[in-house]
């Protein structure tokens, strides 16, 4: 069973999926009536009219209707759109237990305790006939799908069936007046619309359900004697076929199933069964734990079904739908209907190649899950759920494609999922023990292979290669080195899509879709609310995907959008063009045309390919909000200009793209305020006086005018504004002007004017207006202010402005890609080849001349006078031009005035070379950001392979010994190399080493947190930081020799805790294997520690081993902590109590791999003992010893150097080199 969607709420009594959308009505016991979108999982509606329980409710096929029957003897009849009950049929006198819509007349069929059956006609809002007879309850009644038949099951133990021909005839009027008549007589005298047809006996207690099948003469009926019971009817009787027995209560309801030859029930034994109609058996069983399931639903054309139980309903699946398909080329085989078919994509030509073999079990899900091809030995494999999971080898004979008709044995065997990862080599996963068989076309196994996580599928992944999935990640896996290639956290994916080049990846899950690269490097994650289905790859490297109602994209840097919606859910199986081929849910091959504009729009666009945006703006129908919305987002204002007609939009785009031609003709067109002052701000930017002045004239914006006259030198201008103000009676803004001006007289008027006669005489006489000055001195008589002593006035005049009047020189700014081009849209493709030709790429420079003629002047006069002459000296002389090689970039320099031109200095060689030239340090390479050269050192020196964990330190090396300087806005970025113990006495000339950010002290300050982090038993943070240091002493340069020799002592301890640390770590991940426990606690009191943690360790061991009754071990540990003399008291005292515990039975439970007499280490990857004398390998960085078997292999403890390899040995100091 498949479970799509499940509820809590109370107990649910009645179901009714809509025909159309995803929506499902559920009435429950509380009176409140539900309705619920199954495929988003949100409640839509509630609708609460109902007193007590409601038993019965449906769907109208086609109208906004639903019906609904309740305790309350109440039919109603709701009108989901207005939310809203329409009306109340009334007339039955007891309890309501179904009701149902005819599919065709405006009828309603309803079930009562009151013995009943009642057909109403809604759109009359009457009952139009009563069906009386049975003599308990009747529990169920309905329509027959197609015939005028009714069906119903009562507590008197019969079923009924009723015919309704003679209603119908009634409903549909005569067409002449005797017909008429006769009818009028049967209302008259109480004709009968409906008579009983059958009674159906056979149920020994009361039936709770009948239905009819959808399109063969049957009735299924479910009661209260636990049985299911089906009939067979013709014209004239109708007689029990069988007895499905199996249920431990009373069935509650029981249907046929539209698409398949099942019968499904449920009853109040908390079960859902499914029965086999045509060998009358069951197939499966469902259960809940707690729940009494009362009523079932299926959904009119899905393969759906709900069912409702004490504390909610589900709505569920009973096999999955999506077909099992494999892509080769231009071809896909498909699994459908027992046979393996075969279908081309060019010609679109489908075939049936060879039947698959009926799986023995009649349960359900047997159908193929996955296929897997090998165009080569031209074999698939099919995996499937039968027996657990288990898989089938078929070789295709090469001429049966197209007859479909060769039968041959398959070979067969268990495994979780199989699939081709060679020509003629097939992995299948073995999830019992966690490993991969690999196996050939015989169906033999060649070769074993460990997975590196816990798996539950595995998935092709390139030749030799698995993608192997567990719950919360993926793994790409390499068979033939065993080495994991990458690694991602996903959440759980079902479907894996490579794109045809095998670049990149597409893990779908259940909500979510994440695209990485063939290493598994996240790019990015899409989450959907709605199931994702499936998906391809388009050629361009989009990923096209479906969810159950759409077909969607999404572009490398994770945009994603709608291509279109779909009214089923399809499988993609490839995308070709604008064609996406795909799988509907029958296994039918359908060719769906999409348009791609819009994504190919948006892809250009982020490849920066504008050539093609150009030509999709000309010739394409793109535009709308989101576009526009998407081209501003992405910032690209002035593409979205070219689809807006909304003139505010407009507006605000051309002001964001700085287009101000198309920021005035907009604000033109808006005329407001506010539009206006904003174009004035974007034009005195752009420095486009013309315009800033148009702009503050619209809105009447004196003082704003006035102060740009002053900047750009108008003093004409000024003048007016003057006047303007006076006009207005604007004093201050008179004084303004007046002053910008340099206009004393007026200034000294103005002040005289207001009443302000101090000011008025102190400026004259400070500008030097001596008989003003008098005349003001005489009104003011005594008054007159005295002027500061010793002072020299400066004058308030106005600085010149830097450029007179005009536009100032606008900056020479690449037109946008886009603005030529889409500036004559209008015009034919030629002439925009001719205009490519001359690269009209940006508006010419503005200069203004001395004399203030602009470019355009100058030029004109040059050409009337000098042009004229020149051309009609060579037109007399006739002279052909040379062909001559185009001019090499000299300076332009007589031969004698070579002394005064510049000539640059020769660059000197960058530090961060000449640091590289002088060192063998691994280090200094990284710090230079030479990170290939520092690699290859420290292979050659350690034997390091894995580089993965030095990634971020090699990157902090390089950042950390350089410095950036930002000299001024326009000069690019100056990056210094800073250097080690630099002083300000040093020779600019020596260069010294680069300065590291790692040094020796911060290891030990680490390794004191590490041996800390011990001692208190944080045993994974400990190791994270003891790794650390193994990590980073690579990348460690020292000074002295005797530092040198810590360095490699440092090594040898750290790597013995990091081994110890792992022991104990994989220790307790052992719960189940007590022997090994105790050889890991062991083997950790063999590694050099420190006395505490060496003592801690004993202890340990010694527990482990007592605890299961190895007591002779146990006393060994116990008299080796004793031998530390403990400081601890407790540790003294309970190795004393084993010692005499162990002495009264000096025996061993368990024979262990360990002798303690004998001296050995331990292999740093199988963690088993290296007797002295065995042979071994070790690692050439951190010199653990592993079993020679391990040669080759990535060391386990330092996770960098490869065990065995050649290597120099360590150099982290220049007088090693000396």
């Amino acid at each position: 069973m498949l479970t799509k969607f499940e509820t809590k709420s109370n107990r649910v009594k009645g179901l009714s999926f809509h025909s159309k959308r995803p929506w499902i009505l559920a009435s429950l016991h509380s009176g409140v009536i539900q309705l619920w979108d199954y495929r988003m999982g949100t409640l839509i509606d509630r609708f609460d009219e109902h007193d007590g329980p409601v038993r019965g409710v449906h769907f109208h096929k086609s109208q906004p209707l639903f019906v609904s029957g309740g305790d309350d003897y109440k039919i109603k009849v709701w009108n989901y759109k207005m939310h809203r009950c329409l009306f109340t049929l009334l007339g039955h006198l007891d309890y309501i237990r179904t009701v149902q819509f005819h599919h065709e007349y405006p009828w309603i069929v309803s079930a009562s305790d009151d013995q009943t059956i009642r057909i109403w006609n809604w759109q009359s809002r009457t009952c139009i006939s009563v069906l009386t007879g049975h003599n308990h309850y009747v529990m169920c009644a309905s329509f027959h799908p197609k015939e005028d038949l009714v069906v119903s099951a009562s507590l008197d133990q019969t079923v009924r069936v009723w015919d309704i021909g003679a209603l119908r005839k009634k409903t549909v009027s005569p067409a002449d007046d005797i017909l008429r008549l006769s009818q009028m007589n049967t209302d008259l005298f109480g004709g009968v619309d409906a008579v009983v047809k059958y009674v159906l006996e056979g149920h020994d207690r009361g039936v709770n359900w009948a239905a009819f099948h959808p399109t063969l003469p049957l009735i299924v009926s479910g009661a209260d004697d636990r049985q299911v019971k089906l009939w067979r009817m013709n014209e004239t009787k109708a007689w029990e076929v069988d007895t499905l027995r199996g249920h431990m209560n009373n069935v509650s309801c029981v249907m046929f199933h539209a698409k398949q030859d099942i019968i499904v029930s449920n009853s109040e034994d908390k079960s859902i069964r499914v029965w086999d109609v045509t060998k009358r058996t069951g197939v499966q069983t469902f259960r809940r734990e707690h729940d009494r399931f009362w009523i079932l639903a299926s959904h009119p054309e899905m393969n759906l079904l709900a069912a409702g139980h004490d504390s909610g309903m589900i709505v569920f699946k009973l096999e999955r739908e999506r077909p099992a398909f494999a892509l080769s080329g231009d071809s896909l085989f498909y699994a459908k209907d027992r046979f393996l078919r075969y279908y081309e994509f060019s010609s679109q030509k489908d075939t049936q190649v060879i039947p698959i073999r009926r799986p023995g079990s009649t349960s359900l899900n047997q159908s193929p899950r996955t296929l897997s091809y090998s165009p080569t030995e031209n074999a698939v494999l099919i995996c499937s759920d039968v027996d657990g999971g288990s898989y089938e080898l078929y070789v295709i004979p090469k001429d049966s494609i197209g007859r479909g008709d060769s039968l041959q044995e398959a070979k067969k065997g268990l495994g979780g999922s199989a699939i081709f990862i060679a020509r003629n080599r097939f992995a299948v996963l073995d999830k019992s023990s966690n490993q991969v068989l690999v196996k050939n076309l015989k169906n033999e196994v060649v070769k074993k292979s460990i997975l590196p996580i816990a798996a539950d599928a595995i998935f092709y992944a390139g030749t030799g290669n698995l993608l192997c999935r567990a719950e919360d990640r993926v793994v790409i896996f390499d068979l033939q080195q065993r080495l994991v290639l990458g690694d991602l956290q996903t959440p759980f994916v079902k479907y894996v899509v490579w794109s045809n080049d095998m670049e990149s990846v597409a893990l779908l899950s259940k909500h979510a879709i994440i695209i990485a690269n063939k290493k598994l490097v996240h790019q990015c994650t899409l989450h959907e609310t709605i199931r994702v289905k499936s998906g391809a790859w388009d050629d361009n490297g989009v990923f096209i995907y479906t969810t159950l109602n759409h077909i969607k994209y999404c572009l490398p840097n994770g945009d994603s959008g709608i291509i279109r919606t779909l009214d089923v859910p399809i499988y993609i199986t490839k995308v070709s063009g604008n064609t996406i081929f795909c799988l509907d849910r029958d296994g039918k091959n359908r060719a769906i045309v999409i348009d791609a504009t819009e994504y190919i729009f948006k892809l250009s666009l982020l490849k920066k390919r504008y050539d093609h945006v150009m030509s999709m703006i000309r010739n394409s129908q793109l535009c709308g909000q989101a576009m526009i919305a998407y081209l501003q987002q992405k910032g690209f204002p002035e593409v979205a200009l070219h689809f807006v007609k909304d003139e505010r939009t407009r507006f605000n785009l051309a002001l964001e793209s700085g287009n101000i031609q198309i920021a005035v003709a907009s604000a033109k067109e808006i005329d407001e305020k506010d539009h206006w002052y904003r174009l004035g701000v974007e034009a005195l930017r752009q420095g486009n006086a013309g315009i800033v002045e148009y702009a503050y004239q619209r809105t009447k914006n004196f003082e704003r005018l006035s102060f740009l006259y002053l900047v750009t030198g108008n003093m004409e201008k000024l003048s007016k504004m003057l006047k303007i103000a006076e006009v207005k009676n604007d004093v201050m803004g008179q004084f303004h002007n007046a002053l910008y001006l340099g206009d004393v007289q007026e200034r000294i008027k103005i002040l005289e004017n207001a009443g302000h006669l101090p000011l008025a005489y102190i400026t004259a006489s400070v500008h030097g207006l001596q008989d003003v000055a008098e005349r003001l001195a005489a009104e003011l008589g005594d008054n007159v202010p005295s002027l500061p002593e010793g002072k020299v006035p400066s004058l308030l005049m106005p600085p010149s402005p830097v450029m007179c009047s005009g536009d100032w020189p606008l900056l020479r700014v690449m037109k946008g890609i886009f603005e030529g081009g889409l500036d004559n849209v209008g015009r034919g493709a030629v002439e925009e080849d001719e205009e490519a030709a001359d690269a009209d790429w940006g508006e010419e420079l503005d200069m203004v001349d001395v004399d203030g003629l602009q470019n355009g002047d100058v030029a004109a006069i040059l050409e009337d006078g000098e042009v004229a002459e020149e051309n009609d000296e060579e037109g007399g002389w006739d002279l052909e031009d040379l062909e001559l090689p185009p001019e090499a970039d000299t300076p332009k320099a007589p031969a004698n005035a070579r002394s005064s031109v510049f000539v640059a200095p020769t660059p000197g060689m960058p530090v961060n070379q000449i640091w590289i030239q002088r060192s063998s340090l691994a280090a200094e390479h990284a710090a230079a950001g030479n990170f290939d050269t520092a690699m290859r050192l420290l292979n050659r020196q350690l034997g390091i392979r894995n580089f993965a964990p030095l990634k971020s330190m090699f990157l902090d090396l390089h950042s950390g010994s350089h410095s950036y300087l930002r000299a001024f806005s326009s000069a690019p970025i100056i990056s210094l190399a800073v250097e080690r113990g630099w002083n300000e006495s040093a020779s600019p000339n020596v260069r010294g080493p680069p300065a590291l950010v790692f040094n020796f002290s911060q290891l030990e300050e680490k390794l004191k947190a590490g041996y800390k982090a011990t001692t208190t038993g944080k045993f994974t943070e400990a190791l994270r930081l003891f790794l650390g240091i193994l990590h980073t002493i690579p990348l460690i340069v020292v000074e002295s020799r005797r530092e040198v020799d810590e360095v490699k002592e440092l090594i040898i301890i750290v790597k013995e805790y990091v081994l110890g640390l792992q022991m104990e770590l994989k220790r307790r991940e052992l719960k189940d294997n007590p022997v090994r426990q105790q050889e890991l606690a062991a083997y950790f009191t063999h590694c050099s520690l420190q006395m505490p943690h060496l003592r801690l360790a004993l202890l340990n061991a010694m527990t482990v081993c007592y605890k299961a009754r190895n007591l002779a071990t146990a006393a060994n540990f116990a008299r080796r902590l004793l031998d530390t003399n403990p400081t601890i008291e407790t540790q003294a005292k309970t190795a004393r109590q084993v010692l005499q515990a162990a002495e009264r039975n000096m025996t061993d439970a368990n024979e262990l791999n360990y002798d303690f007499r004998n001296p050995f280490v331990t292999c740093g990857a199988t963690y088993v003992p290296i007797y002295r004398g065995q042979k071994d390998v070790s690692c050439p960085y951190c010199t653990t010893r592993f079993v020679p078997s391990q040669e080759g292999q990535l060391c386990t403890v330092c996770d960098l150097a490869v065990v065995g390899a050649d290597a120099s040995g360590l150099l982290c100091s220049p007088t090693q080199i000396r």
